[in-house]
């Protein structure tokens, strides 16, 4: 199992990495041809790998803890109550 930030899903970290080769491959959109797409998306590629570095997580196990823990706190039982009463005033 992979933890990702609670703010972040792994598709939204996939839709950032479009942004960028969006902004710094494709754009301007001017390739006299496919060949010159390929090119510069493997040129983008190679680059990209031998810069990238790990992303160093703030989210830690005892914040999952902590997390869990919250989480087992509001049980469906609880919620259901909750709406009753919000139903009731």
């Amino acid at each position: 199992m992979v933890h990702t930030p609670v703010h972040a899903s792994w598709i939204n970290q996939i839709e950032i990495f479009f942004s960028i080769v969006q902004r710094k491959v494709v754009q301007p959109n001017d390739f006299p041809d496919l060949t010159q797409v390929r090119d510069r998306l493997r040129a983008f590629e190679d680059r990209y790998n031998a810069t990238a570095q790990p992303f160093q997580w703030k989210f830690t196990t005892s914040d999952l803890d902590d997390l869990l823990a919250r989480l087992d706190r509001h049980t469906p039982a609880d919620r259901q109550e909750e709406s009753s009463v919000a139903l009731a005033a």
